[in-house]
């Protein structure tokens, strides 16, 4: 319990900072409702996850939870989409007939946790609203006497490459192309990934004969093994994104010079090729870089995109003093220039993101991305919108919750998603991020806080990320005769800067042993936290943004009670 209250406080004196610093983001318009947040989450070592050892029921667990509470942070800072590193080093974290466990989860190279790490991942990111994409290290086998190099090099000597005591998968076969592609194909058939994210598809900088051979050659490898790969995955589920990481800058500009650096040149990527002729659906440059080594090579980037997506990925390790020492400043500039060029942001690596080096997560959370966002469409494989769900329907619930039920045509709950929206206008913005609760869901049904005032809307989803037209709450639909007396005295009173507890709500919540009062998103994610003042009946939310709340006690035993929902609204949406 006197952990819970040192992270409560530190979450507190967070809030009070980022209050001071509120407003220094300043861009145009609301955040889109379309676009890519993303980060690396690395398995290798356990740097990002796990930081503990899955070997008994009770560590399995612990590592599970690990995890969770990762996703609650990432999905708490808005980010929608998770490269989970899946193949590691010609290892991997996922019972496979083709490559060895990983040591990362067991602590003993070859040795199963005792679960299936990558489902488990999967089905946590889902119930989320993220896409996770499975992140596959491509050349690099790991060390020469390694597990996962040893096994190859019984499996295929002649393929494998020693540079400086590492193994490297030979770049220049059909066989790499093939081996790998098996590997992608094993895991699209087995699990329902939203992408494969392919990383090092590329010539090792150390391997001595690319200094002298033909980079034209040299391209035309590279691109095989991608087209090999992407054959594969796309014959067994089109609508998985196929991505990779290439080096951040594609290529020297007319005004700008690359610095020796970059994909096209030095390391025989060609991927603006990839995304022209359909092999890629989506690229994370590693644009680790800042100024004018940033700002010109992104909007190239953009301009070589022909219609996919293109996320740069920000080098936030470099804000930790132990690397470069960079300001928090240098990646808000970047965010927001991606963000008024509309392309999206990838963070490297996860931990230094919910670690919120520089004060880097409090920014994306309270500022960059107060709001939900989805993943773009991928209009170039399909424009079809799905059917409208239909039959929606509210139920009030005696423990002051309703339940929200609708149908769709399509069996497959896999196949068609929901968007689900709110808004206390009628019909509801859906065009709007503000009013987006609740996003890619599996589930026909969602339970929210019971509210009179509330209406909702549904949209299915494919999995391009196509969305039907809305099915809008009728009229009388969203008059519930039914509402009960009792909920009336949890819809709490407020003008857009206070909430007002009532005496009877006061009273059923105990409040004489409250220490904080914490207000909480309809997710039920917490947005904010404030010392209660003995015998007050007045929150201040002026800080907050428009939106609709929950609000709870929290007493020194760490007993929550739900004190009632709020709306606030300082101005009129849609």
């Amino acid at each position: 319990m006197r952990h819970f209250y040192i992270l409560l406080l530190l979450f507190i004196c967070s809030l009070a900072t980022s209050a001071r610093t509120s407003n220094s983001f300043n861009h145009d318009r609301i955040a889109p409702k379309h676009e890519v947040r993303a980060v690396w989450l690395t398995t290798i070592g356990g740097i990002d996850w796990p930081h503990s050892y899955a070997q008994t029921a009770t560590s399995i667990e612990k590592q599970k939870n690990e995890l969770r509470r990762i996703l609650n942070q990432l999905q708490a800072a808005g980010i929608n989409t998770v490269l989970l590193q899946t193949r590691v080093r010609g290892t991997v974290i996922y019972p496979s007939t083709i490559e060895p466990w990983d040591g990362c989860l067991s602590g003993k190279p070859g040795v199963s946790p005792g679960y299936d790490a990558l489902q488990f991942a999967i089905d946590e990111c889902h119930s989320r609203g993220m896409e996770l994409h499975a992140w596959i290290v491509t050349m690099p086998v790991g060390k020469w006497d390694g597990l996962g190099c040893k096994q190859l090099r019984n499996k295929m000597a002649r393929n494998i490459i020693k540079i400086k005591g590492y193994g490297y998968m030979n770049p220049e076969t059909q066989q790499t192309a093939d081996y790998l592609a098996n590997i992608c194909a094993e895991v699209t058939r087995r699990y329902d990934i939203d992408g494969i994210h392919l990383d090092y598809i590329r010539y090792p900088e150390e391997l001595p004969k690319l200094k002298t051979m033909s980079h034209d050659e040299g391209r035309r490898n590279i691109t095989r093994i991608v087209r090999t790969i992407s054959k594969q995955v796309k014959s067994l589920k089109p609508w998985v994104k196929m991505s990779c990481s290439p080096i951040g800058k594609y290529n020297n500009t007319k005004r700008y010079w690359s610095h020796g650096w970059n994909a096209y040149e030095t390391v025989c990527q060609d991927a603006v090729a990839w995304l022209r002729d359909g092999l890629m659906d989506e690229l994370f440059p590693m644009m680790y870089f800042r100024d004018s080594n940033f700002f010109p090579f992104a909007l190239d980037w953009k301009e070589r995109s022909h219609g996919r997506i293109v996320v740069p990925g920000l080098g936030i390790y470099f804000m930790s003093p132990r690397e470069k020492n960079w300001p928090l400043s240098d990646i808000t500039r970047e965010l927001g220039f991606l963000r008024n060029n509309n392309m999206g942001h990838a963070y490297f690596r996860s931990k230094f993101f919910t670690d919120d080096t520089k004060g880097i997560y409090r920014f994306a959370k309270n500022e960059l991305c107060p709001y939900p966002s989805l993943v773009p469409p991928m209009t170039w494989q399909s424009t079809k919108r799905p059917q409208s769900a239909f039959a929606l329907r509210r139920a009030d619930r005696t423990d002051n919750t309703t339940l929200l039920s609708w149908q769709h045509t399509t069996a497959d709950t896999t196949m068609m998603l929901f968007n689900v929206y709110a808004s206390h206008e009628c019909p509801v913005n859906t065009a709007d991020a503000r009013n987006l609760i609740a996003m890619r869901r599996q589930s026909r049904q969602l339970l929210v806080p019971r509210n009179p005032q509330l209406h909702y809307a549904v949209c299915a989803v494919d999995r391009y990320g196509n969305e039907s037209e809305a099915l809008q709450e009728t009229t009388a639909d969203s008059q519930n005769d039914n509402t009960s007396v009792a909920f009336s005295k949890t819809l709490l009173a407020c003008d857009g800067s206070m909430v007002e507890m009532t005496t009877e709500v006061a009273a059923a919540a105990q409040l004489s042993d409250t220490e904080y009062l914490l207000i909480e998103s309809l997710q039920g994610c917490a947005i904010a936290v404030r010392p209660y003042q003995r015998g007050a009946s007045t929150i201040s939310i002026k800080t907050l943004p428009d939106g609709i709340y929950t609000l709870r006690s929290l007493n020194k035993k760490g007993v929550s009670h739900r004190l009632g929902t709020f709306i606030k609204k300082t101005r009129q949406c849609g």
